[in-house]
């Protein structure tokens, strides 16, 4: 072995990395901080934050965000929008409540065919995305005005109103409530089914980015389609499934919507879609994609539920909450592209 081979820099591609590094490109980190910081001051400045009862409901608050903010978060990862996410939750859970009040079937049929018709809208917009080639933005655009009028129109022709009749006292009721939209008593505090269901889903998301192919796939195609195809990902299939994971979020999250209240508004969901995409931003995902993380999203909902309640218990004007939320948009997204130009280096 000569001078020249043993004083040779060790290979940067095996070499061990400081664990703190780690953590400062990891693209959850801005919104973990921003989190730690809005819970220590609305903890100072609002005395009902802490209370139990008070931080349940800012648990579901983040819970009933989260579970879409995941499936989004995913899809902006893949580099891709759904502007129909919204309405699409509000269209599955009038699919569900139509179907069994109509057709006086168990309330369980109707779950299942609102499930089968609204991935069939999810995969429907990952191909028009594919066959015309179109920006996300432009296809599901189109897609949220159509199922907005959809969801208005068909409802006002079967019930003669604007919301779904009550299907409280129908066979299966009970039981799609226990799964979809119970609580559960923990000390003596109430929470909601979703934190829990809310939490299965980040845990799913995050195994299937990190330690999955699928996931590698999400990344490439988000990063750089082309290369991606070239080296033999299914890019198109991939973003179809995508989609098809949002709509399957948005039919849960519907099903949540439908046996918590029984009825459905059919004006309900629209402008949730970018309440969605902020989680997604806040919690580190790049509007360029290929970049992002499902922990991240499901902290930027709790920033979203915290905010959301904190400025109540506060007694502060909820006037402001708008501003507070776009404000938290954009110091997450100058720390997001940060982070990223670090980790690039």
């Amino acid at each position: 072995m000569t001078a020249a081979t043993t004083d040779r820099a060790p290979d940067e591609r095996v070499a061990r990395r400081d664990p703190l590094r780690r953590l400062l490109v990891r693209p959850e980190l801005g919104a973990l901080i921003g989190a730690v910081a809005l819970f220590v001051f609305f903890s100072a400045t609002a005395d009902a934050f802490l209370r139990a009862p008070s931080f349940s409901t800012v648990l579901y608050a983040s819970s009933t965000f989260g579970i879409m903010a995941v499936g989004v978060s995913l899809l902006m990862i893949g580099g891709e929008f759904d502007l129909s996410a919204g309405v699409m939750v509000t269209s599955s859970a009038l699919v569900a409540s139509l179907v069994s009040y109509q057709l006086t079937l168990n309330v369980w049929a109707g779950v299942a065919i609102s499930l089968v018709v609204t991935l069939a809208l999810g995969v429907l917009n990952g191909l028009l995305y594919v066959w015309t080639k179109l920006p996300s933005f432009i296809v599901t655009l189109a897609t949220f005005l159509m199922l907005a009028g959809a969801n208005l129109g068909v409802t006002k022709a079967v019930t003669g109103n604007v919301a779904s009749d009550s299907i409280r006292d129908m066979d299966g009721f009970d039981a799609a409530k226990r799964v979809f939209a119970s609580e559960v008593d923990i000390g003596g505090v109430n929470v909601n089914v979703t934190v829990f269901w809310w939490l299965a889903f980040t845990a799913v998301a995050t195994w299937i980015l990190l330690r999955t192919r699928a996931g590698n796939w999400i990344f490439a195609v988000g990063g750089n389609a082309a290369s991606a195809r070239a080296v033999g990902v299914p890019v198109a299939r991939t973003k179809i499934a995508l989609f098809a994971g949002v709509a399957f979020c948005a039919w849960f999250s519907g099903m949540h919507l439908l046996f918590a209240f029984a009825t459905v508004q059919s004006g309900e969901g629209v402008g949730n879609e970018f309440f969605y995409i902020i989680c997604a931003v806040i919690g580190g995902c790049l509007l360029t994609g290929g970049y992002g993380s499902a922990i991240g999203a499901a902290i930027g909902a709790f920033i979203f539920g915290m905010v959301n309640k904190g400025i109540v218990y506060a007694d502060w004007n909820p006037d402001w909450f708008r501003f507070f939320l776009g404000a938290a948009l954009l110091a997450a997204t100058v720390v997001n592209h940060l982070v990223q130009r670090r980790a690039e280096r």
